[in-house]
């Protein structure tokens, strides 16, 4: 369970946070609840993610993300509901894969996966992918080139809030090299000699 803290006077988004204090948090990941985004709707939560560093290796990246609940009194038309969920993936890349053009259609299938994996029901999916390629110059010349890929998303939960907390927890993950697997699996560590 999420520890949640959040001040409203409307029961039925106070029954959402409620249910999103039921998430289960990733092991690899730092869960904490931010300042929601005021303007955006009448009620809000905010909670941002980060790879623990504990868990940085070669074989797995810092990831990062965002995850914005959003609540209207009303049905928001262009939402298709009264609940819009806003996030933000990001994660450094090795430079051959941010290269490939297919990797933005690969990160829009794990957002799907993820999402599909822990049963949460959406419509109204929308977001943006990208790959950025840098390259160092002057007295930066001496890096290696490197890659990121970020994404914005956006959709319409339906159901329990807390699956799409998990979904978007997921998707960091495998955006940073971890598998996706059921929150009760373990992945196999190989130990070096």
């Amino acid at each position: 369970m999420i520890e949640i803290g959040v001040e409203t006077d409307s029961a039925v988004f106070s029954a959402a946070v409620q249910s999103l204090s039921l998430a289960e948090g990733r092991a690899e990941l730092t869960l904490t609840q931010i300042a929601a985004p005021a303007k955006l709707a009448q009620h809000a939560i905010a909670f941002a993610a980060d790879v623990a560093d504990e868990h940085i290796s070669e074989h797995s990246d810092a990831g990062t993300g965002r995850f914005v609940l959003l609540h209207d009194d009303k049905p928001n038309e262009q939402w298709g509901s009264n609940y819009r969920i806003v996030a933000f993936a990001k994660s450094p890349l090795e430079t051959l894969i941010g290269a490939d053009e297919m990797i933005s259609d690969v990160a829009w299938a794990w957002l799907m996966e993820a999402l599909h994996n822990r049963g949460a029901k959406f419509t109204n999916e929308a977001g943006t992918t990208t790959r950025i390629i840098s390259s160092g110059y002057g007295m930066l010349s001496n890096q290696s080139d490197h890659a990121e890929l970020e994404m914005r998303l956006s959709w319409s939960p339906e159901g329990d809030f807390a699956r799409h907390l998990e979904a978007w927890q997921d998707l960091i993950c495998m955006m940073s090299g971890y598998p996706l697997l059921p929150s009760q699996v373990s992945p196999l560590r190989i130990r070096k000699h």
